[in-house]
């Protein structure tokens, strides 16, 4: 099937590491022009060499980006607009808030987790909506997590911001339709990436126990008994920003191997 995303300008936010790397990746393999962000500008330069090494695609740059910095992020749209004169789609995506329950967290921390995981959200996508409705189409998935359908344990900031993300793509799908702009939420249950082994690490110490017995109770309680693969999410992500989407929108999409069982 073709995806028809060869050429087309693609921005994935915090796609240094983890979920974000992984789509980056996926989109680099379908031919896009591909601009990736992070804070981090050493991991943005490996990631690159990899991306292009990996799918033989050259046509990968990054750019600093603290999704907190509503400056960092113009210049991010900016330098994808400056780059292929539009963007096509946008991936967003923002680290995870701290772990911690309810009583832990301060005003910071609350005023911190909005702004890295929703407010930056509505500002990425501000910034590129006018390009995609002057060209009539663009699609636009936000990461979230699959606490928008179940709550997690010890991560009160997640599950308080994440539901936000889906009330956003909601009704940005029913205003933005008119111009053939696609919005979807995709949420991964728990795929294998730095940020799932540090929570299980977490887990872990605070049982006296190891990970790998945390890890191991953890993948009886999926039906598909592991935990997914970043591919396999980002392969989601890809989908639903390509060409071969032409009418999902304001739908919420958990890739979790069948963990959450809320209907």
């Amino acid at each position: 099937m073709d995806l028809e995303l060869n050429g087309k300008s693609v921005i994935v936010t915090a796609a240094s590491k983890g979920l974000g790397k992984a789509s980056a990746m996926e989109f680099a393999k379908e031919g896009a022009h591909v601009l990736i962000s992070s804070r981090n500008e050493d991991a943005l330069k490996s990631t690159v060499d990899e991306l292009k090494q990996v799918t033989g695609n050259f046509n990968v740059d990054y750019t600093v980006c603290d999704m907190k910095n509503e400056d960092d992020i113009k210049e991010l749209v900016d330098k994808a607009v400056s780059w292929n004169g539009t963007v096509d789609v946008l991936v967003n995506n923002a680290g995870g808030p701290p772990a911690g329950s309810f009583l832990d967290m301060t005003d910071d921390d609350w005023y911190h987790a909005f702004e890295l995981n929703l407010l930056s959200f509505v500002r990425t996508i501000r910034a590129v909506v006018p390009y995609m409705q002057k060209q009539k189409r663009g699609t636009i998935v936000n990461l979230a997590s699959s606490s928008i359908y179940q709550s997690l344990d010890n991560l009160v900031l997640s599950n308080t911001m994440r539901p936000g993300i889906v009330g956003l793509s909601k009704t940005l799908a029913q205003e933005l339709g008119q111009d053939n702009i696609l919005i979807n939420t995709v949420g991964p249950g728990t795929i294998k990436t730095d940020r799932i082994l540090e929570l299980k690490q977490m887990v872990a110490d605070k049982q006296n126990s190891s990970i790998e017995q945390v890890i191991d109770a953890d993948e009886e309680t999926i039906p598909m008994k592991r935990y997914g693969k970043p591919e396999e999410f980002a392969k989601a992500i890809v989908f639903l920003a390509s060409g071969a989407n032409t009418y999902i929108t304001g739908q919420t999409l958990v890739v979790d191997g069948g963990a959450v069982r809320a209907l």
